[in-house]
């Protein structure tokens, strides 16, 4: 079982998903490959979380890797994104993700981000490899987070204290195709990211097409 990312973006209705942090564990990538894979886990982790609704949490399957989104109320305008391999437990993934944007929006006022993701958005520049616009030194809770719960048996305080997630139903999909809104194309998605370098974009066709024979995706 393995954690290899943890994301927190702004969202707004209608518009692009901004980074507002980041936090990474590649070393079980060669040095090589870690820029690419970093750059697909960021796109994807974006590409769902646009497409989650407010309360909602949805695992998204794609090749090897599981994307899991907890979209907070509109209110908060905030959304997490845990990638990890499919062998992560869920509920342990979803128990992370809800106390880390509890302590987001509690130490990291609103105030102080939103303006400047809201321009972002607007602007269409959005940060690549899922690079933040909150420093880490204002939330470095994150890559403790992603540390700690490496093994998922650490998070037992926080399951036996967050039991109401039980209740709130997780939606599983087999690939992110199956969270894209009718007539989008994840290959054209791609295609027209320019937050993907041109290796990124080869590395993803690469991969789509050998899953793809092999009956995965």
């Amino acid at each position: 079982m393995k954690l290899f990312a943890v994301l927190i973006f702004a969202n707004q209705p209608g518009q692009q998903a901004v980074p507002l942090l980041s936090a990474w564990d590649l070393n079980s990538f060669s040095w090589m490959q870690r820029g690419t894979v970093q750059d697909m886990m960021a796109f994807m982790a974006k590409t769902v979380s646009e497409r989650t609704q407010p309360t909602q949490r949805q695992s998204i399957q794609e090749n090897t890797f599981t994307a899991h989104v907890h979209m907070r109320p509109a209110v908060d305008g905030v959304s997490g994104v845990l990638v990890s391999d499919s062998e992560y437990p869920v509920r342990v993934a979803y128990s992370l993700l809800n106390k880390l944007l509890e302590e987001f929006l509690m130490k990291v006022p609103k105030s102080s981000w939103q303006a400047q993701a809201a321009q972002i958005a607007a602007s269409g520049a959005i940060p690549s490899k899922g690079e933040g616009i909150v420093r880490t030194s204002e939330f470095p809770f994150a890559q403790d987070y992603l540390a700690r719960y490496q093994d998922p048996r650490q998070a037992d305080t926080i399951l036996r204290v967050q039991q109401e997630l039980d209740d709130t139903k997780i939606v599983l999909h087999n690939t992110i195709d199956s969270v894209l809104q009718r007539g989008e194309d994840l290959d054209k998605l791609v295609e027209k990211s320019g937050s993907l370098s041109q290796q990124s974009k080869m590395f993803y066709k690469s991969a789509r097409k050998v899953y793809s024979c092999c009956g995965i995706m």
